[in-house]
Parts: C-alpha cells; sequence; structure tokens
C-alpha cells in the first residue's frame, strides 16, 4: 500500500507521479484515471489532471498492456510502445486482414490497410486533430466495414476504420488528443503522437522495453510471479524470461497464506526484505481506500488471492474486469457505489470492524464531495452491483 500511494503517509505529489509508480493507470473508462489518480495524491483536483493530459501533455493514453488503454507518463509511454507496440500492432493488423479477406467488397486486403494507414498519417501530418467520424468523412480510404451475423438477432456491421486507428496508436504513430466530452466521457480526437507530444518518443528496442517495464512493475507491485508479468504485459514467457534475466532477479518463496497463493516470485536484487532502511518493511496502519473500477492496484496481478480471497465472483465479471472496490489492511472487503443523492454507500463483502466501517464511510463522504453532482457512467459494474 505504501509503495502504490494508497497509505496516507505515502501519498503521490502529483497525477503524473501516480502514473508513474503505478506503471501507468488504466483509461479504458475515462474516469478511472481520474479516481486512480484521487485516490494517491492529496489536494489533486480534475483541473490539475486535465492539464496533464491535454494542456502539458505529461500523461498520454496509449493502447499499451493487454491490447488495454492506459494514460502513461512520457518516459513510460516511450518503454510500453517499444516492448508492446510492435505485438499490438502486428496482432490489429493481422485482425483486420482476416475481416478484410471475408469482405467481398475489399479485393486486396494488404493494400487498402496501407492505403488507410498513409491516408490517417498524411490527414494527420500537419497538426490537425479529428475524431474516428471526422476522419472517415475526409478519408474514402477508412471507409470499410463487414457485416457479422446475418440473420441472427445479433446480427450487425464492424467498420475497420477505428481498428485503422487501434493500429496507429499502438505503434506510436498517432495519439488521442483533445476530448471533446467532458472528464469522465470519452470522444477522443486525434492526432499525430509527434506533433501533440512536439517529439517522437524515444521507444526502446522489444526486449529493453520489456526490461524496463518489469522493472518498474517489480519496484511498485513486486515480489511477483513470472505468471503475473506475462498476463499484466500481455506478453510471452520467452519475452519475460529473457528481462528477468537480464535484470538479474532475486526469486523468493511466496507463502501461501499470504502471498499469491504460493509458488516461486521475483523480486530485484537491490529490493530484497530488510535492504532499505526506510520503513518500506514496516505494517502500514490499516488504511482505509476506494479504488475505481480497473484501478491498476486491483488490476496489477494475475494471481490475486492475497489481497482478493474469496470475493473474486463479487469484483470481477465474466472477462475479467474489476469493479470499484472498497480496500481495509491491504485488502479488497467490498465495493462502493453513488446513490441517487450523489452520496457514496459502502458495500461490505465480509463484516468489517467498527474502525474500517468508520474509515471507509470517512473515504466514501470525501470522494462524494470530490465528485460533486457529476453523473458518472460506469464502464464495467462489478457483480456485487446486482446485489445492491
Amino acid at each position: 500500500m505504501r509503495r502504490m500511494h494508497l497509505d496516507a503517509a505515502s501519498r503521490a505529489s502529483s497525477a503524473v507521479e501516480a502514473a508513474e509508480t503505478m506503471v501507468g493507470l488504466h483509461a479504458t473508462t475515462p474516469s478511472t484515471v481520474y479516481l486512480s489518480a484521487w485516490a494517491r495524491v492529496d489536494g489533486l483536483t480534475r483541473a490539475d489532471i486535465d492539464t496533464a493530459l491535454y494542456d502539458d501533455r505529461t500523461l498520454v493514453k496509449h493502447l499499451a498492456m493487454r491490447r488495454t488503454l492506459f494514460a502513461f507518463p512520457r518516459d513510460v509511454l516511450a518503454e510500453a510502445i517499444g516492448a508492446l507496440g510492435p505485438r499490438i500492432s502486428a496482432s490489429e493488423r493481422t485482425n483486420m486482414l482476416r475481416d478484410l479477406r471475408r469482405s467481398p467488397d475489399v479485393d486486396d486486403p494488404e493494400g487498402w490497410i496501407e492505403a488507410a494507414r498513409e491516408a490517417v498519417l498524411t490527414e494527420l501530418a500537419g497538426g490537425e486533430s479529428l475524431t474516428s467520424t471526422e476522419l472517415r468523412s475526409r478519408l474514402p480510404a477508412l471507409d470499410g466495414s463487414i457485416t457479422f451475423g446475418e440473420g441472427k438477432s445479433w446480427a450487425g456491421k464492424s467498420h475497420f476504420g477505428p481498428r485503422v486507428l487501434n493500429m496507429l496508436d499502438a505503434s506510436g504513430d498517432i495519439v488521442r488528443g483533445p476530448n471533446r466530452f467532458d472528464w469522465h466521457l470519452s470522444r477522443p480526437a486525434w492526432t499525430s503522437m509527434k506533433v501533440w507530444l512536439g517529439e517522437t518518443p524515444d521507444a526502446p528496442s522489444v526486449h529493453d522495453g520489456h526490461r524496463a517495464l518489469i522493472e518498474r512493475w517489480l519496484r511498485t507491485y513486486g515480489p511477483g510471479t513470472e505468471a503475473d508479468l506475462v498476463w499484466w504485459l500481455g506478453s510471452t514467457k520467452t519475452a519475460v524470461r529473457a528481462a528477468l534475466a537480464d535484470l538479474g532477479t532475486v526469486e523468493v518463496d511466496l507463502d501461501g497464506g499470504d502471498l499469491h497463493g504460493g509458488g516461486v516470485g521475483h523480486v530485484l536484487p537491490d529490493d530484497l526484505p530488510g535492504d532499505h532502511g526506510n520503513g518500506d518493511d514496516e505494517d502500514c496502519e490499516p488504511q482505509a481506500v476506494l479504488l475505481p473500477e480497473l484501478d491498476p492496484t486491483t488490476m496489477g496481478f494475475k494471481e490475486r488471492g492475497f489481497y482478493l480471497g474469496d470475493h473474486r465472483p463479487q469484483i470481477f465479471d465474466s472477462v475479467g474486469n474489476g469493479g470499484q472496490t472498497a480496500w481495509w489492511d491491504g485488502r479488497i472487503v467490498g465495493g462502493w457505489y453513488r446513490r441517487d443523492d450523489n452520496s457514496i454507500a459502502i458495500h461490505p463483502l465480509e463484516p468489517l470492524p467498527a474502525a474500517a466501517r468508520r474509515k471507509l464511510d470517512a473515504r466514501a463522504e470525501e470522494l462524494a464531495a470530490w465528485l460533486g453532482d457529476t453523473s458518472m457512467k460506469i464502464g464495467y459494474a462489478a457483480p456485487y452491483m446486482r446485489q445492491r
């Protein structure tokens, strides 16, 4: 909790520092960036985060780990592009090719992708920011689609234009720039990465990018298992093992009672227990923490038993998205939701001590005041939400 800025005595100084420590803040649901930062930075305002995202551009949204959208500081952005960009952009291209070959309207799938790619890069090279819809209206090269489920109740049409944009995002060529909607909603306008940042990110090699991201992850989340890292990165065992070897990590036993259900974990060689003398190895005072859906602490591990206990069916949906969580003393003990009057209620999943309930309720009042009367849409509702 201390390393993740969730201990009241170890808050981050800014949203950028919080994102740096957490190796990115999840951004699939727009509000998550704001609420994850709020949980870790005292006195933070929504305007502070807007400034980092859209004025200073010290936080940048990018498609990275597990093909998920994150908000990264610039140095972590470059590492993510280097480590994962080639794999994700190639996967996007392969999936488009598969579907384009099924379309009767496209004679040359590979040529179509290249023409669409060049059209987007040319259109955005001058620095203009355009939504996906605006790009499709301007660029006939993006006007491709495929129908699916003909004759079924779930039939529909899938447009290829947004998939081209995701491919170019993953490779670091374009970026989600200004948001045309309010902070808790999303309608990004795409622009050139080089123009938006004023520079081209200095992306490392795939191996060096893995090494850098894994070092950051272990510094904050460690100890962790190989399975944790492969899952978190959305990468391969080969790439993770090579990075771990290069880092010279030390293998440690994870006791089944507290950490990951047992097995072998990895720590950095300068991060062994007892090496610090800075209080990192000391127990924190129990903390009341409210985290949003897809928060990086909730989503940071594959092996989650040590902080999730028996609550997985109530917190995670069927495809593995974690909902809004309430924490006490380093564990998930429930969730939270907004009432009709915009106050926040705690939804316990187990009996709580009086001190835990009191402090969680106090934190809920702070969050309700921060949100005000904003009507927020939940992207991934936890299963417990159906029980309230």
